[in-house]
């Protein structure tokens, strides 16, 4: 090894969780500080937390909550388009129905010429 060029080793360096949780082990730092570790950590304690960093979970809901309003906005104007597009289909029929009319009725009151 060429002398000079490694960090310091320490072999009982200090780690503290914010749980409060300390143990030892060998680092290039004298002392780490952690957010999670075996005792608190979701995934061993069986328990369900969520870890904010940040306000990245605020975030995160806020622009869900959006999503689901803006797609339900969607679903409303593309129900509203469906039932223009009936309405117009229904007027349509009848304009057709009563110029058709007429001109049935003029056919059947003429007497058939035999």
């Amino acid at each position: 090894m060429k002398k000079g060029i490694h960090p310091k080793y320490y072999p009982n360096a200090k780690v503290i969780c914010s749980c409060g949780n300390t143990w030892t082990t060998g680092s290039t730092k004298p002392e780490i500080h952690t957010d999670l570790c075996n005792v608190c950590h979701p995934f061993f304690t069986g328990e369900q937390r969520i870890v904010d960093t940040a306000g990245q979970v605020d975030r995160f809901v806020k622009r869900l909550e959006a999503k689901e309003e803006f797609e339900a906005a969607a679903r409303q104007r593309a129900e509203a388009a469906v039932r223009e597009k009936e309405e117009h289909k229904r007027r349509r029929r009848m304009i057709f129905v009563e110029t058709e009319t007429p001109a049935a009725e003029s056919a059947e009151s003429q007497p058939d010429e035999e």
